[in-house]
């Protein structure tokens, strides 16, 4: 939404709408807070990653991120997730499991991209309650969750918060509909931990995306270093909430970036992705999921992996083990 990064007319005609909106959120925290609603306990330690933004800011690297640490120290983790742009998550249901075979349409672009990239098993459901619960009945060996957002969605219990705080920051600083945000900014002082995301003059551990090849999306052997793409003309397509960061990335390799910018989980279409030549085209891996049933030989994907602070890891497994213990 254009009108969420400044304060013009359509913000402040939308500003006493967000006001309302500031009081439901309010209210239905308290209302949980006071266990007047009731939280799901899942029985097991539960990692919440989550934004205060409508839209992506990197959680999902993120999330890969922590299980990969999970992992490296013998704990053995699911994921859970919304399914956001699936048709799951629209309408409703029980929890279902993601995997690599599974329909992006159907349970989202995020959780196909989570199963394959962690090895994890991955759970969907507009419930993240219902999507724990079937987890850790289908994969009793599991000890710990982490859920790709939901930091807002109190009627799971967690034990770590993490907020991610992107370039964007906060936008406008109004709540929804006015602005982008879920929650006002001081949620940032309840939260466990804040992880900024190119966001300047944040106070928290730092977070980067790195990548630095490209990998051809009807042979995944084909892997090319991004710099051989160096002075060439590239379609840049990304469907993720700050497209322009993806663009700029492709651009410090020397690559010439038409930018296509789509709006956050994008259903693609063949069409769509058809320029009128033969230059490369180049998308992110949650974007790649949709388009992999029509891609062409000209299709590139560039994988990225989140590098974080070492004092973000210590700190987690620190905070985990607490968890665990009581």
């Amino acid at each position: 939404m254009k009108h969420w990064s400044r304060r013009g007319a359509v913000a402040w005609l939308l500003w006493p709408a967000s006001l309302l909106f500031g009081i439901a959120v309010l209210f239905r925290r308290l209302f949980f807070r006071f266990h007047l609603f009731k939280s799901h306990k899942a029985g097991i330690p539960v990692i919440v990653v989550g934004n205060l933004i409508a839209g992506g800011s990197g959680k999902t690297p993120l999330v890969l991120w922590i299980v990969a640490l999970l992992k490296e120290h013998r704990w053995k983790p699911g994921i859970v997730s919304r399914g956001y742009g699936g048709a799951m998550a629209a309408k409703g249901g029980g929890a279902r499991e993601a995997n690599i075979a599974s329909d992006p349409a159907e349970v989202g672009d995020e959780p196909i991209l989570l199963a394959r990239r962690s090895g994890c098993p991955v759970w969907v459901a507009p419930e993240r309650s219902a999507a724990c619960r079937a987890l850790r009945e289908k994969h009793p060996e599991c000890d710990v969750i982490v859920t790709d957002d939901g930091l807002q969605h109190y009627a799971l219990a967690r034990d770590v918060e993490i907020c991610v705080v992107d370039g964007r920051g906060f936008g406008n600083g109004f709540l929804l509909p006015a602005g982008p945000l879920r929650e006002p900014p001081s949620r940032l002082r309840s939260v466990d931990a804040v992880v900024a995301h190119g966001a300047a003059g944040l106070n928290g551990y730092q977070m980067k995306l790195e990548g630095d090849s490209f990998v051809r999306m009807l042979d995944a052997r084909d892997v090319r270093p991004a710099k051989s793409f160096a002075g060439q003309k590239v379609h840049a397509v990304a469907g993720i909430g700050d497209p322009k960061r993806f663009f700029l990335q492709l651009a410090r390799f020397g690559l010439k970036p038409v930018p296509h910018p789509f709006p956050d989980h994008h259903p693609f279409r063949a069409g769509e992705l058809d320029f009128g030549d033969e230059a490369p085209v180049v998308m992110t891996e949650k974007d790649a999921v949709k388009c992999k049933r029509f891609a062409q030989a000209n299709h590139w994907v560039f994988p990225v992996n989140a590098s974080l602070d070492p004092a973000f890891g210590r700190w987690l497994l620190e905070k985990l083990s607490g968890s665990k213990a009581a």
